[in-house]
């Protein structure tokens, strides 16, 4: 089996409970340490709304339905800014203080660092993608990228403290992303990326919006926030997916622990005298080889368990507006209206199945905590609360659509 790049969450995402029937507002202002700021750019985390703040630094969001939303504030020569909201019954308003950005004010002399450009191509490779779709995205401003590697954690973080833009010839997106962090480890292979992401559409013709629409419909289709929608409106066998379990068993080509230890100390143990034959002092290099790699191996193996899991068995009520999943070993989902892509099955996301299984998109998720709590369009509350193998880690920031996106009618 070759061996699976975990993931974990993507990005942060609050969501809106599309139940309600009521409608409301976010308002208020965005200011200094003294004055309002005219000119802000507000947008909504994760949707295509956004809007701009007058002269006095007053601006208002509308029709927005009761749930959790997070506020994203761009202004040339400040920083960032990211504000959590919640929606229950009524409109609510805000102010959003945000702090220059010295790194913008000043004239900074950086170091020229000969390892950057392959620091950044793996931060491509890792967070925008390798899929077909991330061929057609570039990077529009990779200065704002910073860069580390720590030799002795083998980690490579990224941060920034500008919006990243990400331009997505393939789905039809400007991406504006506010990266919370990012972090790579080569040696566990495990991969953790956050941030609020907000999408424009890219100016087309009629023949090429009617191409981006295609390709969304794919990207939509299949995904984790395609799964956890289905599984809030409990429609996870209507829309195509079927779950399972991938459980840990011992690993039948591993000996047991205490009869490893009790080899290895024998051997490394250099008998004074054993015999005519064998010379003092001399250590089977060939057997100690055997039990070290017999120690270097995994304890427990993966194993497809063929019983279906009952969504009532998993989620439940959180709030209001937010479900909770909780479960033992690991959710094996298969999405049965999507076969695996060539060039999935080329990387090395692949995921083990039977051979009488059909060759279905499969995604594993692993909790990383006791459960995780997610919202109706799909979104999901705890950030660093799955790890995902299979599909959903092969498919990344370039395969991404807004949680407000809606499919088309299917016919």
């Amino acid at each position: 089996m070759i061996k699976s790049l975990l993931v974990a969450l993507i990005f942060i995402i609050l969501g809106t409970n599309a139940n309600a029937q009521n409608t409301f507002s976010i308002s208020g202002l965005v200011r200094d340490q003294k004055d309002g700021l005219p000119g802000a750019s507000i947008y909504l985390s994760g949707y295509k709304i956004a809007t701009v703040a007058d002269n006095d630094g007053r601006f208002t969001l509308t029709n927005l339905k009761p749930g959790s939303y997070d506020i994203l504030v761009q202004l040339v020569g400040y920083l960032p800014y990211s504000k959590s909201v919640i929606i229950s019954d009524k409109s609510v308003q805000v102010e959003l203080v945000l702090k220059e950005n010295v790194a913008q004010l000043d004239e900074v002399v950086i170091r020229a660092d000969p390892n950057r450009q392959k620091y950044i191509n793996q931060f491509k490779e890792f967070f925008i993608g390798k899929t077909p779709n991330a061929t057609q995205c570039k990077i529009l401003n990779p200065q704002v990228l910073n860069v580390d590697y720590d030799v002795t954690k083998s980690t490579l973080t990224v941060s920034t403290t500008e919006f990243l833009i990400v331009e997505n010839k393939a789905l039809g997106y400007r991406l504006k992303y506010m990266l919370d962090h990012f972090e790579y480890n080569s040696r566990t292979h495990i991969i953790y990326y956050s941030g609020h992401p907000f999408f424009e559409e890219l100016k087309a013709s009629a023949a090429k919006k009617k191409k981006y629409i295609a390709a969304r419909e794919v990207a939509y289709y299949g995904s984790s926030q395609h799964f956890f929608r289905s599984l809030y409106a409990n429609k996870t066998q209507e829309e195509g997916f079927i779950i399972n379990k991938m459980i840990k068993i011992p690993n039948p080509n591993r000996y047991p622990q205490y009869v490893i230890n009790a080899k290895l100390e024998k051997i490394k143990a250099v008998p004074e005298k054993t015999g005519i034959r064998q010379t003092k002092g001399k250590i089977d290099t060939a057997l100690l080889a055997f039990w070290t790699k017999q120690q270097e191996m995994p304890k427990t193996i993966d194993k497809f368990s063929r019983a279906d899991v009952l969504t009532d068995t998993l989620v439940h009520y959180y709030n209001q507006n937010l479900k909770y999943l909780s479960y033992t070993d690991a959710l094996l989902i298969q999405y049965t209206k999507e076969k695996e892509s060539l060039a999935y099955s080329k990387t090395g996301f692949w995921i083990f199945r039977p051979l009488d299984v059909p060759e279905y998109e499969i995604s594993v998720a692993n909790l990383t905590g006791d459960g995780v709590r997610f919202y109706e369009n799909g979104g999901i509350y705890d950030s660093r609360s799955l790890l995902y193998e299979g599909y959903w880690a092969y498919e990344k920031v370039a395969d991404m659509v807004p949680m407000d996106y809606v499919p088309l009618p299917k016919k």
